[in-house]
C-alpha cells in the first residue's frame, strides 16, 4: 500500500479496506511482529481517550516501533500557545509517522497538510473516526462472515456520533441496509443521508429501540456524547433515552451481534454481557490487530 495519511475513510478505496482487514487476520494470528524496528511513531492526544490510544500505543510497540508523545495537551507547549501548524511540524521532524485525536472537525486534514510524515485521525470531534470504522468492519467481518447483504441498526447519538459516519460511508462500498434509530435531537445529519440517497443505498429512521430491534443482522449501540453538547440541558432531555437489556433480546436473529465503540454509560445493560449477542469487548480487542495493520500499510511494509 502506497505511504499516505487516513483521515477519513474515504482516503481508502474498497480495495485498500479489504487488504487492511486481510493483514488484520494475519496480526491476529500472530499479535508480535517486530517488521518495524528502528521506526519511531508519535501518539499526540489533545483530547481524552483510552481505547484508542493504549490499543495504537500497543500496536506500535506489537510491531517493534518506538512510541513516543502525549494524552495531556495542557503538559505540553500548546498550553503556551503553540500553534497546531507548529506542534505538527516539530513532531514531524521527529518520527515516522503521526497519530492524533483533536476536538476540533478537520484538525487531523490540516494536520496531514503541514506534516512531512503520515497522519492518522483517532478522531477529530465529531466528524470522523477512520480506524474505528476499520475495527468495526472487521468485528462485522469476523462475526457475519461477510460485509454483503447485511442490515446495521444504528441506535443513539448520531448526530454526533463520529463512528456511525464513517461506518456508514465504508459499508456504502458494499449491499448494506441502515437502520437509524434516535430521538429527533439527535438524527443522522442529512449530508450524510443524502449520502445514502446518491448511492442507493436504502435506510429506515424510528426513535423507537424496539420497532426494528429484530430486523438487524449488527445492532450498532452508541453512547449520547455529554462533551458534544454545548446546553447542558439538551444532554439531560436525551442522556438516557435508549436502554438495552437482555428481556429484549428474546426474538432477535440467532446471528445478531451488538457492537458499540465504548466507554458505554447507561445504553447497555450489564445483564447483556452474558448473552451470545454482546461482542463489543472482543470489538475493542480487534482494535489492536486493525491498527496494527493501518500502521503497518501506511508505512509500506504489507
Amino acid at each position: 500500500m502506497m505511504k499516505k495519511s487516513l483521515i477519513s475513510i474515504q482516503d481508502f478505496s474498497k480495495e485498500e479496506i479489504l487488504h487492511v482487514l486481510e493483514v488484520a487476520k494475519e496480526f491476529e494470528k500472530n499479535r508480535s511482529r517486530n517488521i518495524l524496528e528502528g521506526k519511531v511513531i508519535a501518539c499526540i492526544f489533545f483530547e481524552p481517550s483510552t481505547r484508542t490510544r493504549l490499543s495504537f500505543e500497543t500496536a506500535v510497540n506489537r510491531l517493534g516501533a518506538k512510541v513516543i508523545g502525549f494524552s495531556d495537551a495542557s503538559n505540553t507547549s500548546v498550553s503556551k500557545g503553540e500553534t497546531l501548524k507548529d506542534t505538527i511540524k516539530m513532531v514531524s521532524n521527529y518520527v515516522d509517522m503521526i497519530i492524533m485525536r483533536h476536538p476540533l472537525e478537520g484538525s487531523s486534514r490540516y494536520a496531514s497538510e503541514v506534516s512531512s510524515v503520515p497522519v492518522v485521525n483517532a478522531g477529530d470531534g465529531a466528524n470522523q473516526h477512520p480506524s474505528q470504522t476499520l475495527l468495526d468492519m472487521y468485528s462485522i467481518m469476523q462475526t457475519q462472515g461477510k460485509l454483503d447483504g447485511l442490515t446495521i441498526n444504528m441506535v443513539g447519538d448520531l448526530k454526533y456520533g463520529r463512528t456511525t459516519h464513517s461506518l456508514l460511508q465504508a459499508m456504502s462500498h458494499f449491499d448494506t441496509e441502515f437502520i437509524f434509530t434516535a430521538p429527533d435531537e439527535l438524527k443522522m445529519p442529512v449530508e450524510y443521508k443524502d449520502f445514502l440517497k446518491e448511492k442507493g443505498i436504502r435506510y429506515t429512521e424510528t426513535d423507537s429501540l424496539e420497532e426494528h430491534l429484530n430486523d438487524c443482522d449488527i445492532l450498532y449501540m452508541t453512547r449520547v456524547q455529554q462533551e458534544r453538547f454545548t446546553d447542558p440541558m439538551e444532554y439531560e432531555k436525551v442522556k438516557n433515552v435508549y436502554r438495552l437489556d437482555a428481556s429484549m433480546l428474546k426474538n432477535v436473529r440467532p446471528g445478531m451481534k451488538i457492537l458499540h465503540p465504548l466507554p458505554r454509560v447507561n445504553e447497555i445493560d450489564q445483564d447483556v454481557d452474558d448473552t451470545p449477542y454482546a461482542y463489543y469487548f472482543k470489538q475493542a480487542e480487534n482494535g489492536l490487530y486493525v491498527r496494527m495493520a493501518i500502521i503497518s500499510c501506511l508505512l509500506g511494509y504489507r
